[in-house]
């Protein structure tokens, strides 16, 4: 699990690139390089890091899911997502 610090820092920062994303579209189509950089650096997408959606782990991300692979591997085993198996040959 992660702590539960880094977690809220990253839905902060979700929320400051929903924010700002209209005013940074527009700067840039204008070519208004010098306002693009006094905005905060976390309006920035660039900075956004994918985590598992329950344990909030931030390596191993399986963007299909929105879950790590950890995660992914016991829900799978226990049946909980749908149309997922093991394999076997």
């Amino acid at each position: 699990m992660a702590k539960e610090s880094m977690k809220a820092r990253e839905v902060k920062r979700q929320k400051m690139v929903e924010k700002y994303a209209e005013k940074r579209k527009a700067l840039k189509e204008a070519g208004d390089y010098d306002a693009l950089q006094k905005l905060p650096k976390n309006a920035s997408p660039v900075r956004l890091h994918n985590r598992c959606k329950l344990t909030g782990r931030p390596r191993g991300y399986m963007r299909q899911f929105g879950i790590s692979r950890v995660t992914f591997r016991e829900m799978a085993n226990n049946g909980l997502i749908p149309g997922v198996r093991k394999a076997s040959w």
